[in-house]
């Protein structure tokens, strides 16, 4: 047995001990779920997060993002190719480019049984726009945008932006959910306080416990798409009465009540405790989103050291993803390498230039590097959170792995609230800055120059880090201009050459997230994004 092994081992013994005694503690909220779940059929589940901020628009966190899919619907959606389909609105282009003219459907209405209309389409665009990264690219060469009569908006372009469907069906981080105007007039630097929406599920206000328990109801009047659901297009059917999200912060107590029936359904489950689940006959454990996790490394540009290409260029080379990967997640089963900053299993998709990162490194070519460029053993402050399961290991991996190639690393420990704080602050190191954070990135929301943060060369107006790349964002222009796929993918190939070189980040491999529910709950579909139409329960 080896070592990881044996730890593995202990890990899963004391886990099945803290679970028997979680049995009895967690008596009192299980019966408490019990009372919740008696409400006609209504699947609850455990998410990953409790809900507390509602407006999808003013925030990029996935639980807010999934709130938006229950309650609002969008023009246009992307399928499992990537590709956009009608969903509100049918769509056409115009042959130069310059137009796009989207057809509202028939029959689509809001929560409050007003009709879906073209301005408040527009509405939504426009404040959406204000906030998303890509869709700010669209509304720099905006000529107009504007509802034509009821059901039709006209999207004129001063310059074709051959993306721009991509965008609006994109499915993460911000999607451009369809609001009434009303709502969507809201400026756009605060939330909305009206939840009325479009979709399938209604928002039961009254029952709302922020970051405890959020209930949807089948919203009757909506009608779906004939077609079949396929990731976020396709027809949106709602067979259940109610679903129920509630927090349960303690995986032990959630993985509990998914065994005793408390709970339907766990969108996380701890890959140490998947033993323990798949014995049970009643839960199914499973992955239902096959393109999963990138982990990830950024620098700060700003400062010594990582202001040396030379030194960034080091750091690449001495990381490597195996040892990340199996600290961070343990069973292979559920990572794999990819050096592929679009991520693997995308059309987008190359890993050249990662070699070393994938393979074994290259301790001696980063130490060459380190020695070439000077290095004068400056401290690399590296913030590691401690309180999020899985950012936890990857720094203290990554901090062993650039210390053997010579780098002087100052890791300190911190909660992710923390990190994210700081990450902002440009200062000094020294001065409450920093050197280099990870986190991870779910797999769409990184799969196009245009989506992923990280290939932006805007100097301070680029995500943390603040790379001033001139050429990056003139690849950027090209990858926008381009009038196919195929020439899409010739500039993204030249797009992963270039932030390998210059080390925009360090791509540290794909992971899985296991999700397990009860096998009475059936027909989930397979989607990066959780969503609730078509599952039901029996």
């Amino acid at each position: 047995m080896t070592l990881l092994s044996r730890d593995f081992a202990r890990s899963i013994m004391t886990r099945v001990r803290s679970i028997a005694a979680a049995t009895m503690l967690a008596a009192p909220i299980m019966s408490a779920g019990a009372a919740l779940a008696q409400d006609g059929k209504t699947i609850t589940a455990v998410l990953h997060s409790g809900l507390r901020v509602l407006d999808p628009i003013i925030t990029t966190a996935h639980i807010t993002r999934n709130h938006g899919y229950m309650i609002y619907d969008v023009l246009v959606a992307q399928n499992k190719d990537f590709a956009p389909q009608p969903q509100m609105a049918d769509f056409a282009v115009s042959e130069d480019g310059l137009t796009y003219t989207f057809t509202l459907r028939d029959g689509l209405k809001f929560h409050d049984g007003a009709p879906v209309t073209a301005a408040d389409a527009v509405a939504s665009l426009q404040r959406w726009g204000k906030r998303d990264a890509g869709g700010q690219l669209i509304f720099d060469v905006t000529a107009s945008l504007e509802a034509t009569d009821d059901k039709t908006i006209t999207w004129t372009l001063s310059t074709p932006f051959g993306p721009l469907l991509d965008i609006v069906s994109k499915q993460s981080s911000v999607p451009p959910f369809i609001m009434p105007a009303r709502v969507a007039q809201t400026p756009a630097d605060q939330a909305i306080s009206d939840n009325t929406g479009s979709g399938p599920f209604v928002f039961v206000k009254e029952e709302f416990e922020p970051g405890v328990s959020v209930t949807y109801a089948k919203f009757e009047d909506y009608v779906p798409r004939a077609e079949p659901a396929d990731w976020m297009a396709g027809g949106k059917v709602v067979k259940v009465d109610r679903v129920k999200w509630v927090t349960m912060p303690d995986a032990q107590t959630a993985i509990n009540a998914l065994v005793s029936g408390e709970i339907d359904y766990l969108e996380q489950t701890p890959i140490d405790l998947l033993p323990l689940l798949e014995t049970s006959p009643d839960v199914a454990v499973e992955v239902r989103n096959s393109l999963g996790y990138q982990t990830m490394g950024r620098m700060n540009f700003k400062h010594p050291p990582f202001d040396n290409m030379k030194i960034r260029q080091a750091a690449l080379k001495a990381m490597r993803q195996e040892p990340i990967l199996a600290t961070m997640i343990g069973n292979p089963k559920y990572y794999k390498k990819c050096g592929a900053i679009f991520g693997c299993g995308t059309p987008l998709a190359s890993e050249a230039g990662t070699e070393s990162l994938t393979g074994a490194g290259d301790v001696a070519g980063a130490k060459a590097l380190l020695k070439e460029a000077g290095y004068d053993g400056t401290p690399i402050v590296l913030m590691q959170p401690t309180d999020v399961v899985e950012l936890t290991a990857q720094p203290v991996v990554a901090a062993q792995l650039l210390r053997e190639a010579g780098f002087n690393v100052d890791m300190q420990a911190m909660d992710w609230q923390s990190v994210v704080t700081r990450r902002a602050n440009q200062a000094a190191p020294s001065e409450g800055g920093w050197n280099i954070f990870f986190t991870n990135w779910m797999v769409p929301e990184i799969s196009s120059p245009l989506l992923n943060s990280m290939v932006n060369g805007g100097g301070d107006s680029a995500w943390f880090g603040w790379p001033d790349d001139p050429e990056l964002e003139a690849l950027r222009a090209e990858f926008i201009a381009a009038t196919s796929l195929e020439a899409r993918k010739q500039v993204a190939a030249r797009i992963q050459a270039h932030v390998v070189n210059v080390v925009n980040y360090i791509p540290l491999g794909q992971y899985l997230q296991v999700q397990s529910r009860r096998t009475n709950i059936v027909n989930m579909i397979p989607s990066p994004v959780l969503v609730f139409w078509e599952v039901n329960k029996t």
